[in-house]
């Protein structure tokens, strides 16, 4: 078989037992966000950071992550408005290449999008990471998803400002950081107008108090900050045009784009 068509698709099903199917029908009735890993993510001697798990506000489960890259790229996702799954390795392409010899790869991250397509992706720590392998791996990948109307990338590694604001506010993911019952309305009724952190918070009780819940807003996109410098006491925040102010609908499941590349956030007060 050539690259771009006769890709097939290996699963776990929710037994734990391995599937084999063509790759077009999968795509079509497999939710890859439900399963589990095909296969283990690797422990690499001497890394810092090895597989783990990623608890998703948008999924409420937990997702592997095979690397501080991925966490980082899951971060990203989470947050993302228009994502609603997201999954750890849970499927590997099988394909032969122009010599005719079976080849596979195991794509890191799976994303479900609202409109029903969806991403797979790699998160190398550098873009040569993988060598050939890898590249080779990526273009019949990428043409496996452009198959089926789906998109695959290689995402680049997250680092400076951006690293430092996601792996901040996700430490206020968790819906308990929307505190007692009315406080986090409160909070984002007073950004309804633009105005420093400090003295929005300052102005609905004990900073103690309702700072965690105002990072959650951040996180949630229920209030944004355009934030060019590391975030500060005084960074102008406010509620955006929609999605914010009264009610608050459906909050705990709303996570806009407030987070402005470049950003960065400082860890003490």
């Amino acid at each position: 078989m050539n690259i771009g068509a006769g890709f097939e698709a290996v699963f776990l099903d929710p037994a734990g037992q391995a599937v084999q199917q063509r790759w077009a029908d999968a795509a079509l009735a497999v939710a890859f966000e439900d399963l589990d890993p095909v296969s283990a993510f690797p422990v690499v001697p001497g890394r810092r950071w090895g597989p783990g798990l990623w608890w998703s506000a948008t999924t409420r489960r937990h997702v592997a992550a095979g690397s501080n890259a991925m966490r980082l790229q899951l971060m990203l996702l989470d947050r993302a408005p228009d994502v609603t799954g997201l999954a750890g390795r849970p499927v590997r392409l099988l394909w032969r290449n122009s010599r005719g010899l079976v080849r596979s790869w195991v794509p890191q991250l799976f994303a479900r999008y609202r409109d029903g397509t969806a991403l797979l992706a790699d998160c190398p720590s550098r873009p040569d990471a993988g060598g050939e392998r890898a590249l080779a791996a990526a273009e019949a990948v990428g043409a496996a998803c452009e198959e089926v109307g789906w998109s695959y990338r290689r995402l680049p590694a997250l680092e400076g400002a951006l690293a430092a604001n996601l792996k901040w506010l996700a430490g206020y993911r968790h819906p308990r950081h929307r505190g007692r019952t009315g406080l986090l309305e409160a909070v984002v009724d007073e950004f309804a107008r633009p105005r420093p952190l400090v003295e929005g918070v300052a102005a609905v009780g004990d900073p103690i108090e309702v700072l965690p819940v105002a990072f959650h807003a951040l996180w949630a996109g229920l209030l944004e900050a355009a934030i060019d410098v590391p975030l500060h006491e005084r960074v102008q925040v406010h509620a955006p045009a929609s999605g914010g102010g009264l009610g608050l609908s459906g909050a705990a499941d709303m996570r806009g784009d407030g987070l402005r590349a470049g950003a960065g956030i400082r860890e003490a007060w």
